[in-house]
């Protein structure tokens, strides 16, 4: 072997599966990260939200305000899920730290979103910041299914409510 190779037999031996009491606290970390989204995300959209979504002009196929308070606390815990399936599975946390990052991103986009959209009413901007959430969040289950595929499974509902979100904040745009 070659003197790099050792070092690279080392960091690939994978680690055994973390304890029990290890997985459920990661298990609230994530849960926790990916609520805590929803909570910044809340902050920074400002009061009476729904009034403020029944006052925009919103095409035939909108959903109810009051929907959106029942989809979003399970797309959160998906999420989470997701993140903690991930990693309680992983031999090690280097092989899937792209997949975490790219987890952790598209979370801090998520939460910027509501600021445009209902803080700002910069209805273009919020389109182009959930645009690239949907990259993120297409890069990120493509990551996390080289890894896991229940894993990547756990974001399918996400990716499918925010590309329908996406299509619901550029009808608002366009009529307002």
């Amino acid at each position: 072997m070659m003197g790099g190779d050792i070092g690279d037999a080392m960091t690939d031996h994978p680690q055994p599966s973390p304890s029990v009491g290890r997985q459920v606290v990661a298990g609230f970390v994530f849960l926790l990260a990916a609520l805590a989204a929803g909570a910044v995300g809340a902050a920074i959209q400002g009061g009476d939200v729904s009034g403020r979504y029944l006052a925009l002009e919103r095409p035939g196929w909108a959903p109810p305000a009051w929907l959106f308070g029942l989809v979003w606390p399970v797309l959160y815990v998906l999420i989470g899920l997701a993140a903690w399936w991930l990693w309680r599975g992983a031999g090690r946390v280097a092989a899937i730290r792209t997949a975490l990052t790219l987890w952790a991103v598209q979370l801090v986009v998520n939460a910027a979103w509501p600021g445009v959209f209902f803080g700002l009413e910069e209805f273009w901007l919020a389109a182009g910041v959930i645009g690239a959430l949907d990259v993120l969040v297409v890069a990120t289950i493509a990551a996390f299914w080289r890894h896991d595929r229940i894993a990547a499974v756990l974001l399918v509902p996400y990716l499918a409510w925010i590309v329908f979100a996406t299509g619901l904040n550029v009808a608002v745009a366009a009529l307002n």
